[in-house]
């Protein structure tokens, strides 16, 4: 009895020693450049994300996944633990917050640059400029301006939140407002049907798929008047840099890894010269824009 009371004992030492010795060697698998991760981006951020992994996975031993989520279903997704890193157009809330500081964690938040919210609208409708004050009248459920109905990508996304907060509502209004599940899907309704403003992420104009870019041709994006500002400012690189265009949001690198992985490594290089040269030819706005040698002879 004795002698199997301890080759027992010797054989759970041993097996918890295999475990935490399996477990350090798996975590020293990933860094900040080499390594596995997954990382969950704003669906309406998508084109811009897969420019900047492409090349970080072409400079260093990296492999990430990247899945694309409405807003909600992103930051439900790091609370859930199914990702520590995400991307989003704002910061954590103070219930994300706290739920952080109650597991111990600090999340890094890093800005990486500035999109848009664009209006698009079908070019037989012949009007290329939408005020913000009929816009939110409308969602607020007047029925004296010119709006027919608004198209968003999905329920749970940016673009809904983020209207909804500018018009001072808590959910979207059920008259006149329709969503789908992607910006491709939006963009295809409104090309194929007139009367409709479709409400997109920027970047998906600006860096079309090829099942967008058929479909452009029969689009027109909108300048917007801003509440209580005077003319009207389409979402240029350059009227988003100078603060005219209304609906400008800032871009974020959430990452609640708990230690020196890839998130952090990734972060760094996105907010960095070459992440930032990308984002800049990619018509959205970098924090910081990158210099330019000039080579006099």
């Amino acid at each position: 009895m004795k002698l199997s009371l301890r080759f027992s004992i010797l054989f759970v030492v041993l097996l918890t020693s295999l475990f935490f010795c399996c477990k350090k060697a798996s975590s020293s698998d990933e860094s900040i450049l080499k390594g596995g991760t997954t990382i969950i981006v704003d669906e309406t951020l998508r084109p811009i994300l897969e420019d900047q992994i492409a090349v970080f996975e072409s400079d260093y031993k990296a492999k990430i996944v990247l899945n694309s989520k409405s807003e909600k279903e992103a930051s439900n997704a790091l609370i859930k633990d199914t990702t520590r890193i995400i991307v989003l157009a704002r910061e954590l809330n103070d219930a994300e917050i706290n739920y952080f500081k109650k597991v111990k964690i600090k999340p890094k938040t890093t800005k990486i640059g500035t999109d848009a919210i664009a209006f698009i609208a079908n070019k037989k409708d012949n009007d290329t400029l939408i005020d913000m004050k009929d816009v939110v009248s409308f969602m607020k459920g007047s029925t004296t301006t010119k709006i027919k109905g608004l198209v968003f990508d999905n329920p749970n996304s940016s673009t809904v939140r983020y209207m909804n907060t500018l018009a001072g509502l808590e959910n979207s209004p059920e008259k006149g407002i329709f969503s789908f599940k992607t910006n491709e899907e939006v963009v295809k309704f409104v090309a194929e049907n007139e009367g409709m403003i479709g409400v997109v992420g920027l970047n998906w104009l600006y860096q079309p798929t090829p099942n967008i870019r058929k479909y452009l041709a029969n689009i027109d994006v909108l300048s917007v008047q801003g509440i209580d500002k005077n003319g009207f400012f389409a979402p240029t690189q350059n009227n988003i840099a100078e603060g005219t265009y209304p609906l400008a949001r800032d871009l974020f690198i959430i990452n609640c890894q708990g230690f020196n992985g890839l998130g952090m490594g990734f972060a760094s290089f996105v907010a960095g010269d070459v992440g930032q040269r990308i984002i800049l030819k990619s018509g959205l706005l970098p924090v910081r824009v990158p210099g330019r040698k000039l080579l006099i002879k």
